[in-house]
């Protein structure tokens, strides 16, 4: 594995709890990182080669200490980071800019904004978000979600069809035959170049598919036990998608679905009693939702 890049989910929690949100973030997701857990995983992953990392959500701006500390740490140990965020704190371009300075001054090398209707209707806080990163020269890129359901939405709606959008997107959606998903179209597991870390401290190679936990290993232990071709769960999807991982399970499905991840996220709610250290937290299957 070649992993370059740490995507710390500093927290499940969020002020939105969006369909199309493959973490099931809301305001009452349970899971927050701790200064003292965000070092272990920085000091970890440098032994390990990282060479950046990303704040994620949830929504790392509800802890703003903890997001510039983890921002300042890295920095310190030569490490890039980002940002990912939905923009609530952009209320205005004066007040964005008052959000985004620390962040500046820290050496930020990129913070992805989230604009789209899932978030914002009329899309004020993605621009206020923009102007003021435009003022401040902090470079920036925008995630914008198109939702499938609306009509006007182009054929190729880039939305995840796992996690809570399987559940509340996926129904409204046209279907095909389960035998044509033979491929994970949204991860390559033999040539991994990130990996996900949650505040319970499991390591994601897939939202919910689980490598490790580094409550329990270091993080280039981890790295270097995981034969993708072996793993439980990325052998099958390697081998032939989540048509693969039915049949090698001999696992119950519906004749249709929406997409590959919508297939495979039905499979793995099947499969947690059997790998529950792989196919975890419970927050990633919406138990706590």
């Amino acid at each position: 594995m070649a992993i370059s890049s740490l995507h710390l989910l500093l927290t499940y929690t969020c002020n939105f709890g969006c369909d199309h949100c493959f973490l099931f973030g809301s305001p009452d997701a349970e899971g927050v990182m701790r200064i003292q857990d965000v070092r272990h995983i920085l000091e970890e992953g440098k032994k390990a080669g990282i060479e950046s990392i990303y704040v994620e959500g949830g929504e790392p701006f509800l802890y703003y200490p903890i997001l510039l500390w983890s921002i300042r740490k890295a920095r310190k140990m030569g490490m890039q980071a980002g940002i990912v965020t939905n923009c609530y704190w952009a209320t205005s371009v004066e007040d964005a800019r008052e959000w985004l300075k620390p962040v500046l001054e820290l050496g930020i090398s990129d913070i992805s904004l989230s604009e789209d209707y899932f978030h914002y209707e009329e899309g004020k806080n993605p621009k206020f978000a923009r102007e003021a990163a435009d003022e401040l020269e902090i470079p920036y890129s925008t995630i914008s979600i198109e939702d499938p359901r609306d009509e006007d939405a182009p054929p190729s709606a880039n939305i995840m069809l796992k996690g809570r959008a399987a559940i509340a997107v996926a129904p409204d959606l046209p279907k095909k035959p389960w035998q044509g998903y033979t491929k994970c179209e949204h991860e390559n597991f033999e040539n991994q170049g990130r990996v996900h870390i949650d505040p319970f401290g499991f390591v994601h190679v897939c939202q919910g598919i689980c490598i490790g936990n580094m409550l329990e290993k270091g993080l280039k232990e981890i790295f270097d036990e995981f034969d993708p071709r072996q793993h439980p769960i990325t052998g099958p999807l390697l081998e032939g998608g989540p048509a693969k991982l039915a049949e090698t399970y001999g696992l119950p499905h519906r004749e249709e679905y929406a997409d590959e991840c919508e297939f495979c996220f039905d499979l793995r709610l099947k499969l947690r009693e059997r790998f529950p250290d792989i196919l975890c937290p419970d927050q990633m299957y919406g138990v706590n939702d």
